[in-house]
């Protein structure tokens, strides 16, 4: 079992930035492409960014790419999402998730641990 907890949420202005990490409690945290998703209200939950078990393969969804990195920290068994260039519709509640296949992967049902989410609201 993987618990993953995200925290670096909060309230930002158009075109400011964010830091959301992930920290997980697992020892084998290398083991684990990891992916950042959001849902907005009355949407589903969509990939934003993933990346491999060592930090070298990334992915993103094409609305974010050039404003978002996603990074890890294996030492730390911690992963990151920078935010930069917010805009209004990045607001959304934004979950890291752990994917159970071994490659990383954008797509939702890779991911069998996931986190309580948390809150990122950009104002206009």
């Amino acid at each position: 079992q993987v618990q993953l907890v995200e925290s670096g949420g909060g309230l930002v202005q158009a075109g400011g930035s964010l830091r959301l990490s992930c920290a997980a409690s697992t020892r084998t945290f290398s083991n684990y492409p990891m992916g950042w998703f959001r849902q907005a209200p009355g949407k589903e939950r969509a990939f934003v960014a993933a990346i491999d078990g060592s930090g070298g393969i990334t992915y993103y969804t094409n609305s974010v790419k050039g404003r978002f990195a996603i990074s890890r920290d294996n030492a730390k068994n911690t992963v990151y999402l920078q935010m930069n260039s917010l805009k209004p519709e990045d607001t959304a509640v934004y979950f890291c998730a752990a994917s159970l296949k071994g490659v990383v992967s954008t797509e939702r049902d890779s991911y069998g641990y996931w986190g309580q989410g948390t809150q990122v609201t950009v104002s206009s």
